[in-house]
């Protein structure tokens, strides 16, 4: 088991196995020392565990929750790419997605599950830019969706 997934365990969390896509995509993409995931849900065993819009049906709390099971599914991606997640150098880019009611504007605080997960795992590899979307409304109906981008070491 590679150290980020005993950081995983550690948290007592698991590397699911990737999400088959919902379309004609592939999960995650290299180009050279990059890997770029596709919009990742929180499925969790091939279901939503939540629908709707944050600020509305979803709490700002559980989103933020869903966020880091973005995260964590995203990491999923990489692997799926590079075999090994302790290949990572670095998380690059974060950008995620919000279902968000009309008057909801706390997009940056529910994209803080995916960022501090992911500075859980990786440390300081895991520090990175972001952007934070509020939208109408996402793929199932889920509150939120999360892609990264890493580089990868050779």
């Amino acid at each position: 088991m590679s150290a980020v997934e005993e950081k995983i365990a550690a948290l007592g969390l698991k590397l699911p196995q990737v999400v088959p896509p919902l379309a004609s995509y592939q999960p995650a993409v290299r180009s050279g020392a990059y890997v770029h995931t596709s919009g990742q849900l929180p499925m969790v065993d091939g279901a939503l565990p939540a629908t709707g819009k944050v600020g509305a049906e979803v709490s700002a709390e559980q989103a933020k929750e869903l966020a880091a099971t973005c995260a964590l599914n995203a990491l999923a991606a990489v692997k799926s790419v590079v075999g090994d997640l302790d290949r990572i150098q670095r998380v690059v880019k974060v950008v995620g997605f919000v279902a968000s009611a009309p008057d909801f504007t706390g997009q940056p605080g529910v994209l803080n599950g995916a960022s501090e997960l992911l500075g859980e795992i990786l440390g300081d590899k895991g520090v990175h830019a972001r952007s934070a979307v509020g939208v109408a409304v996402l793929p199932l109906d889920s509150p939120v969706e999360v892609e990264i981008q890493v580089e990868i070491a050779e």
